[in-house]
């Protein structure tokens, strides 16, 4: 099978195929570094929710529909089997979900190997408000952390984490707002992650470039946390409008001044990044000979 990437930046640090991830997976090789994943939640329930002070309709589209527990079970795993031969032996995975999902991805990661590191909990600073008022507000998503050896260390920038949290160990509840206005200035995404929660998972996990891989990758807030970090980056989406998206993202990050307002701005909301200048200036110690193969 011939790859022919949707787009390829001129700095050859973020790619973008389109197609079934799990078929591109199977048709070339090579290992990254570590992957962030954000699947289907099989939300799109015909259910209403609150938007900026207005119903909304939580349906997201036909990719986000559930065929029943036994089909959404059997897709999570292949998907994530399809991911774990693209890991080096010491990378690791995130995953990100909600009750409806969750539970069935960590039962999916046991059986393929993985061993879980960590079940991270976003609460979300401003979610939207319980409807129905019947049951508490959703104002959580989780996040797994998992390693593709049980024997083989993982890397975990304990430092750094310990410095951005106050000088105290990060603990696996963080409280980081949903995404901000600025994160759209290229097009909206229904399930768009912010850049804050994306950045300190990739400054977790990965050292200076990195490649890392997001085979949901939507509007590519992976991509585009990883490029302003110094990482190098892998998206697939089976959507050309969000790989549209996707592309003028980073076209938008080329100008220095753009990264600069944009990791100001992370900084601020999040304390990430103890040095600024470590993101924007290169360290020779990274391998940036490894290239995709297509």
């Amino acid at each position: 099978m011939t790859i022919t990437p949707f787009y390829k930046s001129q700095d050859r640090n973020f790619t973008l195929l389109k197609g079934d991830c799990i078929e591109l997976l199977n048709s070339f090789e090579f290992k990254f570094d570590m992957i962030f994943a954000d699947p289907p939640y099989h939300l799109s329930n015909d259910g209403i929710s609150v938007q900026s002070g207005k119903m909304v309709s939580v349906n997201k589209g036909d990719w986000d529909k559930s065929h029943g527990a036994d089909v959404d079970y059997n897709f999570n795993k292949e998907w994530l089997s399809a991911c774990r031969n693209k890991l080096k032996d010491n990378g690791t995975i995130w995953v990100s979900g909600t009750y409806h999902n969750i539970f069935s991805i960590a039962r999916c990661l046991t059986e393929l190997g993985f061993k879980i590191l960590n079940c991270v909990t976003w609460v979300k600073t401003n979610p939207p408000p319980n409807i129905s008022c019947r049951y508490f507000t959703h104002s959580a998503e989780y996040i797994l952390w998992a390693r593709k050896e049980r024997k083989i260390p993982h890397y975990y920038n304990y430092e750094l984490m310990k410095e951005i949290n106050g000088g105290t160990q990060m603990r696996d509840v963080w409280n980081l707002p949903a995404i901000a206005k600025w994160e759209k200035s290229c097009g909206k995404h229904p399930t768009q992650k912010p850049l804050c929660v994306l950045s300190r998972i990739i400054q977790a996990s990965t050292e200076r470039g990195a490649w890392i891989l997001d085979p949901f990758t939507g509007s590519s807030t992976t991509g585009i946390a990883a490029n302003l970090l110094g990482r190098r980056f892998l998206g697939i989406d089976k959507d050309e409008d969000f790989l549209q998206i996707s592309k003028a993202r980073k076209e938008e990050i080329v100008d220095s001044m753009k990264q600069r307002e944009y990791i100001g701005k992370l900084q601020r909301q999040a304390k990430l990044f103890s040095d600024y200048q470590q993101c924007i200036v290169s360290d020779d110690s990274a391998d940036y000979t490894v290239e995709l193969p297509f």
